[in-house]
């Protein structure tokens, strides 16, 4: 069975990856290959590296509220690419109405601090087995 793919990544001027790291690691436990880009990454950037690693997740770590500016740009290049790659939001700063407006938005599945390790894997899961 091929391995999931994901690109792990922070947006912006955000320069917290304490979170991206530690879910970097669970995911990679879980059997997952992870691709990490670290901290000030653009929208473009993003999407350019998930297509040139054959992406099948993009996980963002969010940690200041950057994400909701730079999120519809993501969706749109992805979007206007045809690109049917899912996005995964999560940070410790994600409210349940925030995860309401991110779904909204189009992403796959936001997870705020109180998500388990067992949902954030289950659903990146079960997220590429619908692709």
């Amino acid at each position: 069975m091929k391995k999931i793919r994901i690109i792990i990544g922070v947006l912006g001027m955000d320069q917290h990856e304490v979170g991206a790291v530690a879910v970097s690691r669970l995911l990679r436990d879980a059997g997952m290959e992870i691709i990490y880009l670290g901290r000030f990454n653009t929208p473009a950037g993003i999407v350019k590296t998930s297509i040139e690693e054959d992406a099948d997740v993009i996980g963002l770590s969010c940690h200041s509220w950057e994400y909701l500016h730079y999120m519809p740009d993501l969706l749109k290049i992805l979007k206007e690419q045809h690109l049917n790659i899912p996005v995964v939001v999560g940070g410790s700063i994600i409210t349940t109405g925030d995860i309401r407006t991110l779904e909204d938005m189009g992403v796959a599945a936001a997870f705020g601090p109180s998500a388990t390790n067992e949902d954030i894997v289950k659903s990146i899961q079960q997220l590429v087995a619908s692709k």
